[in-house]
């Protein structure tokens, strides 16, 4: 499995390589890692994610430094490492996380000797405009050239999969991949703790990387805009490079004393803040999925996303949340409201129904269509964004 971005990067593609690297694990198969040394030097070490132990070949790296964390290998030397990791290893299939260095490597060497290629696209190039230091009038026709430069190397693919719907139907509008499989990234939701108790405040929490792609200062002004009698804190939970600014931008709106950035934190810590939160709020516009959202499913919070990309896949508005506008504070605002005003029947509703609507996206049935995939086999996509009704029936 090739992955420029893996733990302890703290982001969906990386945690979705280390989850589905220890669920296979898990089944008995011998899994290796490529992904960038995430420190310098490099060397292949056993290394603990997700509760398996794996191979991990960590690869010489350099720091990115727009991003406050990103580490790249060396892009003239992706066939080289790719090809020796490969003659060493003799895999029966190659899943590539992503197509900019490791991955463009090992796909076409892999292909070169007739091994299978799988691909999960994570890539959303404007995800990573923010990190560059291109002008912005540049931005979309760097954005047309990565997906070209993606496609070049999905082509060396037997399968490319995408985590919803609406991701696949994207990347085959900007490329010309066809037949992108939408495959849920999936949780363990046993892993989480739903609450039922009655509410003993408004507690509003987020999820993710404190970074210009997450929309936070969205969020931040519809916090300000919510009736201060309603006393709705919010938790930010994750770390990034805009920490300082929406601190400031916190205090700045009034509300510095309602706001709490934690930082990063354990995965016991981010469990806790979900099951203790009232409502989860996602106002980010470039969601391949959301991992982060699925797992306040998981911990059966309602949820206030924006209506954009694959959120309308999670979020059934008026069902186990609400969609508002994307960049729109005011309605941002209104929606939390909503929740954070409904009689305790109601509220206990929409939890129970991001619970039911979780149960699509289970771990071991993603592990199953990629199993199925690396042999070869066809498969269906699975069905994770029916409507209540459906589900029921």
């Amino acid at each position: 499995m090739g992955a420029d971005t893996f733990p302890p990067d703290v982001n969906g593609a990386a945690n979705f390589a280390a989850r589905l690297a220890a669920g296979l694990v898990e089944r008995g198969h011998d899994v290796q890692i490529e992904a960038p040394a995430n420190k310098p030097g490099a060397g292949r070490f056993v290394e603990r994610h997700e509760g398996a132990d794996m191979v991990v070949n960590r690869l010489y790296s350099w720091r990115w430094y727009p991003h406050d964390w990103l580490r790249f290998a060396m892009p003239w030397r992706s066939q080289a490492n790719a090809a020796r990791l490969i003659e060493k290893f003799k895999p029966d299939v190659v899943h590539i996380q992503s197509h900019i260095v490791i991955g463009r490597g090992l796909a076409r060497q892999a292909k070169k000797r007739g091994i299978r290629v799988i691909a999960t696209n994570h890539f959303m190039p404007e995800n990573l405009m923010e990190h560059t230091l291109l002008p912005h009038f540049l931005r979309r026709t760097a954005a047309r050239i990565a997906w070209s430069d993606a496609a070049k190397t999905y082509a060396y693919c037997s399968v490319v999969t995408s985590p919803s719907r609406k991701a696949a139907d994207f990347l085959e509008a900007e490329t010309n991949v066809r037949h992108v499989h939408a495959i849920s990234c999936g949780i363990d939701a046993g892993l989480y703790t739903p609450s039922f108790e009655k509410r003993s405040g408004n507690k509003i929490v987020f999820v993710g990387r404190v970074t210009a792609e997450k929309h936070i200062d969205v969020l931040l002004k519809a916090i300000a805009a919510i009736d201060p009698a309603l006393d709705a804190r919010l938790e930010i939970v994750g770390g990034g490079d805009l920490m300082d600014y929406l601190t400031k931008m916190a205090k700045d709106l009034g509300v510095g004393d309602r706001v709490t950035f934690t930082g990063y934190v354990t995965d016991e810590q981010l469990r806790s803040a979900l099951t203790n939160a009232t409502v989860f709020a996602m106002p980010s516009i470039a969601e391949l999925q959301s991992i982060a959202t699925m797992e306040a499913m998981a911990s059966g919070l309602p949820i206030v996303a924006a209506n954009a990309m694959a959120l309308p896949h999670l979020v059934h508005d008026g069902e186990n949340g609400y969609l508002f506008e994307p960049g729109d504070p005011a309605d941002l605002a209104a929606k939390l409201t909503r929740v954070l005003t409904l009689p305790d029947a109601q509220l206990t509703r929409m939890k129970k129904l991001s619970l039911r609507y979780i149960e699509a996206h289970d771990i071991q049935r993603t592990l199953t269509i990629f199993e199925a995939l690396y042999r070869g086999e066809a498969v269906t996509d699975p069905v994770t964004d029916a409507t209540l009704d459906e589900q029921v029936n």
